[in-house]
């Protein structure tokens, strides 16, 4: 109920700044306005956004996009959300179309209040660090730097089930892959790996993650002034690790290939600039978040599925059993290995499809076009919603029917399975992540089979699923 309050006050307060500025920015663009696509902006001010968070917190944030498309008979509608008038786009070729012209047409966007948590060391917006940034990933990304990486996530996903799940009767689920993944995260990015260090991170990061998108009022007590205070200490952890990590590429005492924390030490720009260090703090805060908050989602959404599903828990824990038998006493997994986990990959896409880790996102326009006949104006709001393929019929036949098999061969058609974007705005993590859910369900189904505590929990959508209550699970060990 404080969530629902503190999302509701949000809003009103960021619709109420913002809508001054569509009012001015109407008058100047009537011929524009003229030829919208169809839809309504709700009521002043607040627009649709608490019907559409609502569907959400419901767990059914679907039912936003497929009633419009049957009331306005248009894939393309318009809309009001977060106080800005917005379009949404369905199907696979509005996908399709928003992730081609990524800063050509559109650019991706967040409310101005993120800039105030994580204010950039430079004067650039956390937009123009986004792309930045993307433009680094890939180096570290690659599949020969990937392949490293399976043995260090086996590890630690070993020390993660020997202390978190291990010897007990009952655990809560989300936050415990929120654990993992953030352990995973410290670790590839910083070389950050004992407990003890993780934590000191951790706990300040769960209070920045909670207020990003609070009521954005600094004040005393607020989320938005906890999230604030966590993120300048965290900041100010980094640059002292960062500081340290210079001095020990200088002495030759670290490798400039050992994480992405060294990668961007060593990395110039285009015009042979590197990065002040309190600039990349700001991009290894940014990527904690974006590395962590998204698989631990997936990963908890998996469990939910595979306690619903017991014919499907056979035949991930037959294909990772295969694979544990495989392996000599104390031999870590490999990419030979991941590349055996067909059918849990097929089960984990299916999860995803479901139960997307992000519900969507939001496009700014940075020039007026056109689409699909209608006018699509400068400054307004664009928005694209996995939902709208993933549990769409005329691309999933049976849509809420769980089937792994349609991952199967050349699996679905393109711009259709969104979970990780498409095209050339496909996340550039996603095989990263794919490391880390394969890693953690070898693991999970390996020791254990589990039954949830509240057999009807929900998984309810505000930025990313979430269960509910956390999914609290009794873990029945395997005898052997």
């Amino acid at each position: 109920m404080e969530l629902f309050y503190a999302s509701l006050l949000a809003f009103f307060v960021l619709s109420v700044t913002l809508s001054f500025y569509f009012l001015l920015y109407g008058k100047k663009s009537g011929s524009l306005l003229s030829n919208l696509p169809p839809g309504s902006t709700g009521f002043p001010m607040v627009g649709e956004s608490l019907e559409f968070l609502s569907t959400g917190w419901k767990g059914h944030p679907e039912k936003f996009v497929f009633d419009r498309i049957a009331r306005y008979s248009s894939s393309v509608f318009k809309t009001s959300l977060l106080g800005s008038p917005t379009v949404m786009f369905c199907g696979a070729a509005g996908n399709k179309f928003l992730f081609s012209n990524e800063n050509k047409l559109v650019q991706v966007w967040w409310p101005s209040s993120v800039d105030k948590v994580f204010p950039t060391a430079t004067q650039t917006s956390s937009k123009e660090a986004a792309i930045r940034l993307r433009k680094m990933l890939p180096n570290f990304l690659k599949a020969d730097a990937l392949q490293r990486y399976i043995g260090i996530m086996d590890g630690i996903a070993q020390r993660h089930f020997a202390t978190d799940w291990e010897n007990k009767d009952q655990v809560v689920v989300f936050p415990l892959t929120k654990h993992y993944t953030f352990w995973i995260a410290c670790r590839l990015f910083l070389s950050v790996e004992d407990p003890s260090h993780v934590a000191k991170f951790e706990d300040p990061f769960s209070g920045l993650v909670a207020g990003i998108f609070s009521v954005p009022i600094d004040l005393p007590g607020t989320p938005f002034n906890r999230a604030i205070k966590a993120s300048n200490f965290i900041r100010t952890e980094l640059v002292a690790i960062i500081k340290q990590r210079n001095l020990d590429l200088a002495e030759g005492k670290a490798s400039p290939t050992q994480d992405i924390l060294s990668h961007m030490l060593s990395t110039s720009d285009e015009n042979g600039k590197f990065m002040h260090e309190a600039d990349i703090a700001d991009k290894i805060l940014g990527l904690l978040i974006g590395g962590h908050d998204t698989a631990s989602s997936s990963c908890a959404s998996i469990v939910k599925f595979l306690a619903e599903l017991p014919e499907v828990y056979e035949g991930v824990y037959r294909e990772q059993m295969e694979i544990a038998k495989s392996k000599a006493a104390g031999e870590l997994l490999n990419w030979d290995d991941i590349q055996k986990m067909k059918y849990s990959w097929n089960v984990a896409c299916e999860v995803m499809r479901l139960a997307p880790p992000v519900r969507g996102s939001f496009r700014e326009v940075i020039n007026d076009f056109m689409y699909n006949g209608f006018s699509i104006p400068k400054g307004w709001k664009i928005y694209w919603s996995a939902h709208s393929t993933h549990r769409n019929a005329e691309f999933f036949p049976e849509p809420l029917k769980f089937d792994p098999s349609r991952f199967e061969e050349s699996g679905p058609a393109p711009y259709t399975f969104v979970p990780f974007g498409g095209g050339p705005r496909m996340c550039p993590g996603k095989e990263y992540a794919r490391l880390e859910i394969l890693v953690f369900m070898h693991h999970l189904v390996r020791r254990f089979k589990w039954e949830k505590v509240i057999p009807n929990e929900k998984m309810i959508v505000d930025t990313m699923s979430i269960p509910e209550k956390g999914l609290p699970i009794r873990l029945y060990p395997h005898t052997a």
